[in-house]
């Protein structure tokens, strides 16, 4: 048993982590670390399916930063080999694999206090935090930006569900590596960039805008 079970206190990583979000926080598109990032996994019960691999990259400055990125893969305990035809990712093979602890270590030093993007944000960060309750750690406290909500703020877009895929071709993006976490995080992350830049000529786009939600037209 992890030894922050048996003491009921944080481990060094959380306690660490915490503290990064006691200063104040950039309040600027431009000085805002953004990590995109995506999840594999074995389903899509967050109650139940597992997390196989997780996949970020990080853009500051309007720029994404190849330099700074994660990548990680699970040991499966559960496993569905239905599933192996979209992610690709076997229960065995020659992958260096973490245990789930180990990994959600390395992603929350990884994440620090930047704002997440993710495309459908709320599975993926649900995924993340059903994982950190298996560890009796609380949720992530990181904001969260959706690039499907974020690109139905874009003048004419009022459908109610935009898969990466359309985001794709709206933006002609390469879809190399579609379907794994860290292919999936590079593309939302140009969808993200771009839909941003979108914004900021149709009608201009504050670091307060990402995350309004409103159902009017003409607001961000």
């Amino acid at each position: 048993m992890l030894s922050w079970f048996k003491h009921k206190k944080y481990p060094y990583f959380w306690v660490e982590y915490l503290k990064k979000f006691k200063t104040s926080q950039p309040n600027t598109i431009e000085n805002t670390r953004f990590v995109v990032f995506d999840t594999e996994t074995t389903g899509l019960e967050t109650s139940t399916d597992r997390i196989l691999s997780i996949g970020a990259i990080s853009i500051f400055n309007n720029v994404i930063d190849v330099s700074d990125n994660f990548e990680v893969y699970l040991k499966q305990n559960e496993f569905k080999s239905e599933t192996v035809e979209i992610h690709g990712i076997l229960k065995e093979g020659n992958l260096l694999k973490l245990t789930e602890a180990e990994a959600l270590e390395q992603f929350i030093n990884y994440l620090g206090n930047a704002v997440l993007v993710a495309h459908h944000t709320a599975f993926d960060i649900e995924m993340i935090n059903a994982a950190l309750k298996r560890l009796n750690l609380p949720n992530i406290k990181n904001k969260s930006i959706d690039t499907g909500m974020l690109y139905k703020k874009l003048d004419g877009k009022k459908d109610t569900h935009f898969s990466l895929d359309v985001l794709c071709n709206e933006f002609n993006i390469p879809k190399h590596d579609r379907h794994t976490a860290s292919g999936d995080a590079f593309i939302t992350a140009i969808a993200f960039l771009k839909i941003v830049s979108k914004l900021k000529q149709e009608r201009g786009v504050h670091y307060s805008d990402l995350f309004r939600v409103s159902n009017k037209s003409g607001l961000i």
